[in-house]
């Protein structure tokens, strides 16, 4: 580890590993190797990862990325669909002079 990191940049180091691993996952090993972590903190951080709903372990032992993600995507989605619709009702009120 050639720098120090804190619990919560490991946490998101871990969610940024597991990014296409949908399917397989990664391992406690495959985890520490790929943010270069010490099997102590990867468990840790998995842990907490896993009781707030952004990681489930699947059949295999290996983690993977919640449904709790993709559910942060589509409310983000969501939210920027509606700020784009209304920035679209002020150009038009603008452009039609009905401000």
């Amino acid at each position: 580890m050639s720098e120090k990191t804190n619990s919560t940049q490991r946490a998101l180091r871990i969610l940024k590993a597991l990014k296409g691993r949908t399917m397989d996952g990664l391992s406690n090993k495959d985890l520490c190797e790929a943010i270069d972590e010490t099997p102590v903190n990867i468990t840790r951080a998995t842990a907490i990862l896993e009781s707030e709903g952004f990681l489930r372990k699947l059949p295999t032992g290996n983690w993977t990325l919640s449904f709790a993600l993709l559910n942060l995507a589509v409310c983000y989605e969501q939210d920027m669909q509606a700020v784009n619709e209304r920035f679209n009702e002020m150009r038009h009120r603008v452009a039609t002079g009905g401000f």
